[in-house]
């Protein structure tokens, strides 16, 4: 882990830290916007489960407003134009989101902590873990783990886990706690500790 937290550190000293503090930023300003900007936000976290995160973020540029009143058959046809992989899934798990659309601000405002997670993986179709913690990060919200394959790999190569074939509730638990330790000793979030680490594997801080 020390060889880890040294180059944690040495990003934190970096010029990546404004660019990380603006991202953070970034997503508290967005927490507190309409619940139809939170839906959107919602709909992009849909969008990247097993697909790419920056051809998503294009993909909701595109879409925008649309994610909020198009039929399933244009949604469908939208994503593929723009090469989702999986527009007919997506789409429907769109759809099938709007029900909470105009009270998902309140739905948010009114469950804290690891029950708004737990309630958005029971009632958000299309959602993990993963993506329920992509999207609480990207409104505001720095305590929750996004285990990608890029966090995985980059715990597996300093020996702190050892790369799980499946991530069941159960490992992605056991591992956010190993990345909440590295956060506490690192001094950050684990928002800011995620942004970093896709920094380090990627050379990108995207959302």
């Amino acid at each position: 882990m020390e060889e880890l937290l040294k180059s944690l550190e040495d990003l934190k000293n970096s010029d990546i830290k404004s660019i990380v503090n603006h991202r953070i930023n970034e997503f508290k300003e967005l927490g507190r916007k309409s619940s139809n900007d939170l839906f959107k936000e919602l709909c992009f976290c849909i969008l990247t489960a097993n697909f790419n995160a920056e051809r998503s973020i294009k993909i909701q540029k595109e879409i925008d407003k649309g994610f909020l009143y198009l039929p399933e058959e244009t949604l469908v046809e939208k994503l593929r134009e723009f090469g989702h992989r999986y527009p007919s899934a997506r789409a429907k798990y769109i759809i099938n989101a709007r029900k909470y659309k105009d009270n998902l601000k309140e739905i948010i405002c009114n469950l804290k902590g690891e029950r708004l997670r737990e309630w958005l993986v029971k009632h958000i179709a299309g959602l993990g873990y993963k993506e329920a913690g992509h999207f609480l990060r990207n409104i505001g919200f720095d305590d929750f783990a996004i285990i990608d394959f890029h966090i995985v790999d980059i715990l597996a190569r300093h020996d702190l886990i050892k790369k799980p074939k499946t991530i069941t509730r159960k490992k992605y638990l056991e591992i956010e706690g190993i990345l909440r330790e590295i956060a506490r000793k690192s001094n950050l979030s684990l928002a800011e500790l995620d942004l970093y680490l896709w920094y380090m594997e990627t050379g990108k801080v995207l959302k």
